[in-house]
């Protein structure tokens, strides 16, 4: 007797059991459509959330300023020179007689992730009915119009090939993403007598007007993106004059205690101007981090550039050969640090330790000068501080593309 009812529980509680998990495997059938398969769409998802996470987990897991150089002929170059309508007889090495080509083949590798491929499409898309504004020097020029080139067959044919210049302001306008990407000539970021974008006949004895910054600002301060730099100008020249007053008056101008501090003020006089008056919801800051000036000094203090004849990465750079400023690097990190301190967002993009390992990569030679000199003549004056197109600064605007793309 009390072993037919066990038996009778057990059959009962088998029966139940079994009834339980064809409820469950009903349920996930159900859930998972149709088709019967409840595995396949997690698996499905799951893929799809990792490729996406290739592109855009990057900035958590992933510093794209720590890599190596290596040699793609098969990617790069992502453009070619002849092809671009924008192209700029500065960077244009092959059409000034650069004979070796492998400059343009060189990867960003990051150590531990891979570099978002440009997407020309993407960025335009992103940027739709918005301003891409490069604030700066002629190496923000040098990105700039890298970044013409990049996005140039992501336009339809009929999309104007051409850029409109308005005083320190040149701009391309995409016609249909109604998105335009501009450069604004500011070498100091604040005032100066340097601020004419087309006469740089005032090379020497420079002045800055190191507390005005508003006649520039004004013209990018609505923008959706800002690219800032400066670096180069406050390197080029030890002797800068700071002025408190007008140009044309009498005030009281001194020298600064030096390069740095100079460097510094003016730094600040941008932070604050920023902090005080930028919409914060509307627009995204970014730096450049300065980009090296690849000379040495003679011994008659006389600017040797180093870059000539170079056409391969240097993989291995010493501390003291590098041509980067280590003081003034410290100063910019340290402004941006403080204004994200004070709540300002802004983006870092340290560029400088991938980029000094390019000497290979300047125009030294091949580019447009004002004068005609001889080729021997022309190693003094190698231009060894920007950079042939297509290059590195197609480097640069890949990172800066990741930073524009990622979701906040």
């Amino acid at each position: 007797m009390h072993f037919e009812l066990r038996k009778t529980v057990a059959n009962y509680a088998g029966f139940f059991t079994f009834l339980v998990a064809f409820m469950i495997i009903a349920v996930a059938f159900h859930r998972a459509g149709d088709n019967g398969s409840f595995k396949l769409p997690q698996r499905q998802e799951k893929t799809k959330y990792d490729e996406t996470a290739k592109i855009f987990s990057w900035s958590k897991n992933c510093s794209l300023f720590s890599g190596r150089w290596i040699f793609d002929n098969v990617s790069y170059p992502l453009y070619e020179e002849r092809a671009c309508s924008f192209m700029m007889d500065y960077y244009a090495c092959l059409k000034f007689g650069r004979e070796d080509v492998q400059y343009q083949n060189w990867r960003w590798q990051p150590h531990h992730c891979n570099l978002p491929r440009f997407n020309g499409t993407t960025l335009l898309e992103k940027i739709r009915g918005k301003r891409l504004v490069f604030v700066g020097d002629s190496l923000n020029r040098n990105q700039w119009v890298s970044m013409l080139c990049l996005i140039e067959s992501a336009l339809s044919p009929s999309s104007p090939k051409s850029v409109i210049n308005k005083g320190n302001l040149f701009i391309f306008k995409a016609t249909e993403y109604n998105a335009t990407i501009e450069f604004y000539w500011s070498p100091y970021l604040v005032e100066s007598d340097c601020d004419n974008p087309f006469d740089h006949s005032n090379l020497h004895n420079r002045t800055v007007r190191i507390t005005t910054i508003e006649k520039h600002a004004t013209r990018w301060h609505d923008a959706d993106f800002l690219v800032f730099d400066s670096y180069a100008w406050w390197i080029d020249d030890p002797n800068i004059t700071l002025s408190w007053g007008s140009f044309g008056s009498s005030d009281k101008r001194v020298y600064a205690d030096s390069m740095i501090r100079r460097y510094e003020m003016a730094l600040n006089v941008w932070s604050d101007w920023l902090e005080s008056n930028i919409n914060r919801t509307r627009t995204k800051l970014l730096f450049m981090s300065p980009s090296p000036f690849h000379v040495s000094r003679g011994g008659n203090g006389d600017v040797v550039s180093i870059c000539h004849s170079k056409v391969e990465p240097v993989l291995e750079i010493e501390e003291t050969k590098t041509g980067l400023d280590r003081d003034m690097m410290h100063i910019v990190d340290a402004v941006i640090q403080q204004m994200k301190a004070r709540g300002l967002n802004i983006e870092y993009l340290n560029i400088s330790h991938m980029s000094d390992y390019r000497l290979d990569a300047h125009p030294s030679i091949y580019r447009k000068f004002p004068h005609n000199f001889s080729k021997e003549r022309l190693k003094i004056f190698a231009d060894c501080l920007h950079w042939c197109l297509p290059g590195l600064p197609d480097i640069w605007n890949q990172i800066l593309y990741s930073y524009i793309v990622t979701p906040a």
